[in-house]
């Protein structure tokens, strides 16, 4: 590989690769290139895909991939020549996939991404040969491929020391466009996430939020409908119209009750369309109470969907059709709904009083759609003739945008939906016709759950969220956007990250995002990762929303900045008194923080309830061994705090002055010291372990400090910078002296730091490059110990095991030295980032396990691989 630019004409002396063969110029800011060298199973998986689509007899699976891409670059012009119009810019990618022995070359062209075809010659040595396609191949490369996808071109261009029998794909046409998290994110909600999979990619929502992932809505938080209703009704033989009359909704989320008003209805239409209570139950069905092993429908459909209903009226035989849009969340997050009907149905006399009885309905789910049949049986009740009883049959199919590349999604087979307390009206004074029902969903022979949540006898309030817990018990829990004890919720005023967000306008005329808009949690809180939906930039920001340094990274960067709250995240359920204890059969238990909570693991075969452990953003986290206290970073608090490990020990605030992002803390047993790092200031401190004598050892020369451990033996320090622009791991005394940086090379989001005593080498896990490596103090002997981790954010070692919390597992896994192999994983119920971890003993070991527990990590840390201890998980 060229190390330089080659000032020379094509063809080269050497085989180069070339996805347009045109002089561009970048020179004023203009345009973009990207490339890196990648190893991430997305792409390679992708990358195998394509070449099994276009060479079907080919076994490769590359083990590495070069993506290389120009974004909104313009063409080189000679300054005698006049410009060429400023939209002349062009956007293309190259990808070469290669294991050891074969290589595989992709081109994509997107639609509408080329805009000029070439430009002056400069002197060539056209004596050689190369391969290249016509200019008329090159006007339709967006349109057409060679591998069966629109703007792909494939080829086999063998191994990686000659291009003398290049091999084009041989399929015509387009196929299929899968698309990637990299070019398609917009397209989930702001309150998901994307996550590649081997043909494509799937939104899903967040944490407190709940949808498709391409429309998510916080939890328990109630939900307005809007749209409008048109269509012919034929009342007996008279025919009614119905143009774009208002159609509104109001769903109780909390416990499934769904209002359902229609207004300006016309008198004969009013009372006729009274047994027609379908028209709202699709409300109730998006919406429902959702009963254990259930979900409801707006978690597969999201905002965007059609249902097709028709309904046969006995004993007339009269014939009704129901079709409903949905067309997505208006600017408002409220759903927009819009109804066409159309047919037959019976002529109810003014007056006249309609009444339905609870009915089940069990609905089919199959790829995208969702079905029901079902008989319904109303009573009529009038002046004339008393009560009546009719009935009718509704057939129904509600279709979907479904994620098919997510192969390990549940879909339900059957479930089934309880429709309560059925009331329909029309009120003649206001041409109003409502429907109400309430609505719970489960399992077709789930089993009967008395539960208050269940029941609808609970007294939480209809802004409150019922959360059942063992037996009868439950909680109430204000929606997002009121406060209150969740048995009187008020609504709350707007924070400051949602003042910014609603007042930014965020599209084009086209609809097309332009601007930044700001992304608040469910509390109304910045999120720490914030991201441009154009330009896909990503960085993190404070309490206050504002830019932390060194923490952008560009759109093509798979690695997004390990970004952490300093909002405390908000209590769920009642928690035990803080007692952080380990059991005493046990002389080794890992310990975690996980946003609230400190948990527990043990370490020789027996399972340990974690603990709650007070309502803290717990991020870094270190272990004193002679007097079994466990330390901790507060970063919601500002503060470092302490505890005895004795049952019913109350914790104990060291410091809670001049902290901003206080995040990793290691504890020097045999000094008695602590050290720290606060990454907003940019400094590294220390103060004994009561918290007195505190100074400043360094704050220059740093841009994101994270991990930091102490080898007690040697008296260093070391810990690691995750700046996107210079990365590195650097080494001190605990006194502050002799500062030198250990690692620079080839690393790219080093989280967590540990050590091995055994071999004296710092061992530390990187997100951003995947690898887990270990080195010596002296910067010699560097080996790496994995290369696939998903991301790693604080890591722990312990008698030839790693054992580090991962951002994308959300648990603990393990990983064997001496075999590079993950040997287990523990996966917490509550699914949050984990942070710091450490081991705690029983009593101070001499050699290897003293000074791993002096060492007790506490990075904030961000990828993870994938194994566990069986025992913990059991």
């Amino acid at each position: 590989m060229e190390k330089q630019y080659v000032d020379d004409g094509f063809p080269t002396d050497f085989p180069a690769v070339a996805p347009f063969l045109a002089d561009i110029d970048t020179s004023g800011g203009r345009g973009q290139i990207y490339y890196r060298v990648t190893e991430t199973p997305s792409v390679l998986n992708r990358v195998a895909q394509e070449v099994q689509r276009g060479f079907p007899d080919a076994k490769f699976t590359p083990t590495h991939a070069v993506v290389a891409t120009w974004e909104n670059v313009p063409a080189y012009e000679e300054q005698t020549r006049p410009p060429s119009p400023p939209n002349k810019i062009n956007t293309f990618q190259a990808v070469i996939g290669y294991d050891e022995t074969d290589s595989y070359v992709l081109f994509l062209y997107p639609e509408g991404g080329l805009n000029f075809f070439g430009t002056l010659p400069k002197v060539s040595k056209q004596e050689l040969s190369y391969h290249c396609y016509s200019c008329r191949a090159k006007c339709t490369r967006a349109k057409f491929g060679n591998s069966g996808i629109p703007g792909l071109w494939l080829f086999h261009t063998g191994n990686r020391y000659s291009f003398d029998n290049i091999v084009p794909a041989s399929i015509r046409g387009p196929v299929s466009t899968p698309p990637t998290v990299g070019y398609d994110s917009h397209q989930c909600s702001q309150n998901a996430f994307c996550t590649d999979y081997a043909t494509g990619f799937c939104c899903h929502c967040q944490p407190g939020f709940y949808g498709n992932g391409r429309q998510c809505l916080p939890d328990g938080a109630p939900q307005r409908v809007s749209g409008k209703v048109s269509g012919t009704v034929y009342v007996g033989s008279t025919p009614v119209s119905l143009n774009n009359i208002d159609l509104h909704a109001y769903i109780v989320v909390g416990d499934g009750r769904a209002y359902t008003a229609i207004s300006e209805v016309p008198e004969p239409v009013g009372w006729a369309l009274m047994p027609v209570a379908p028209i709202g139950e699709l409300f109730g069905w998006l919406f429902a109470l959702e009963l254990q092993n259930s979900q409801a429908g707006f978690k597969l459909t999201g905002a965007e969907f059609s249902r097709h209903a028709e309904v046969v009226f006995y004993p007339g035989n009269q014939r009704f059709s129901i079709i409903q849009t949905g067309r997505g969340l208006d600017d408002q997050n409220h759903l927009t709904v819009d109804t066409v009907i159309s047919g037959s149905v019976p002529f109810l006399p003014p007056g006249a009083e309609v009444t339905m009885e609870p009915f089940k309905e069990t609905y089919q789910y199959y790829p995208s759609v969702a079905t029901s049949t079902s008989i319904r049986e109303y009573s009529v009740v009038t002046a004339d003739r008393g009560s009546e009883s009719f009935s009718f049959q509704l057939k129904q199919n509600i279709t979907y945008r479904d994620c098919p590349h997510n192969n390990q999604a549940a879909t339900p087979e059957t479930l089934q939906i309880l429709m309560e307390r059925v009331f329909v009206m029309f009120v003649k004074e206001e041409r109003i016709l409502r429907y109400a029902i309430t609505n719970k969903i489960s399992p077709v022979r789930g089993p009967e759950l008395y539960n208050p949540c269940y029941a609808g006898t609970h007294d939480c309030d209809t802004t409150a969220q019922c959360i059942p817990l063992e037996d009868l018990a439950f909680q109430c829990q204000c929606a997002t956007g009121y406060t209150g004890d969740g048995h009187n919720c008020y609504e709350r005023a707007k924070t400051h990250c949602e003042h910014h967000r609603d007042s930014v306008k965020t599209t084009s005329d086209d609809e097309y995002p332009i601007v930044y808009k700001p992304q608040c949690d469910a509390e109304g809180q910045y999120l720490p990762q914030q991201c441009h939906g154009s330009t896909g930039y990503c960085w993190c920001v404070d309490s206050r929303g504002e830019e932390r340094a060194g923490t952008r990274t560009p759109p093509d960067d798979a690695v997004k900045p390990a970004c952490i709250s300093s909002v405390a995240p908000p209590t769920v359920r009642p928690t035990s008194r803080p007692d952080v204890t380990p059991p005493t059969n046990t002389d080794i238990t890992l310990l975690y923080a996980q946003g609230q909570k400190i948990g527990a693991l043990p370490l020789n075969g027996t399972r340990l309830d974690e603990n709650a452990f007070i309502h803290l953003k717990i991020v870094g986290i270190a272990y004193d061994c002679k007097e079994n206290q466990v330390y901790w970073t507060d970063l919601s608090a500002r503060s470092i705090n302490r505890a005895s490990m004795v049952s019913g020990a109350e914790p104990e605030v060291l410091i809670n002055t001049n902290l901003v992002s206080p995040e990793g803390l290691a504890v020097d047993v045999k000094r008695r010291l602590m050290f720290w790092v606060d990454s907003t200031p940019d400094v590294i401190e220390r103060a004994n372990l009561d918290g007195s004598g505190r100074r400043t050892l360094f704050d220059t020369d740093l841009v994101n400090p994270r991990a930091i451990i102490v080898v007690s033996s040697t008296g260093t320090l070391y810990w690691t910078d995750w700046n996107r622009e210079a990365p590195k791991i650097e080494s001190s005394s605990v006194d502050g002296q002799n500062r030198r940086v250990i690692v620079s090379d080839g690393i790219g989001l080093p989280n967590a730091l540990t050590y091995d005593s055994a071999s004296e080498q710092i061992c530390w896990a990187d997100a951003g490059t995947k690898r887990l490596e270990c080195i010596s103090s002296d910067g010699s002997g560097r080996r790496v110990i994995h290369t696939n981790l998903n991301y790693p954010f604080s890591m722990v070692y312990y008698r030839n095991h790693f054992y580090y919390t991962d951002w994308r597992r959300d648990g603990v896994i393990a990983v064997n030295k001496d075999r590079s192999l993950f040997t287990d994983e523990y996966l917490p119920e509550q699914r949050s980032h984990l942070y710091g971890i450490t081991v705690a003993t029983t009593h101070c070991l001499p050699g290897e396990i003293y000074c791993v527990i002096r060492v007790s990590l506490s990075s904030l840390k961000e990828h993870p691989p994938i194994h566990f201890l069986n025992h913990l998980s059991s």
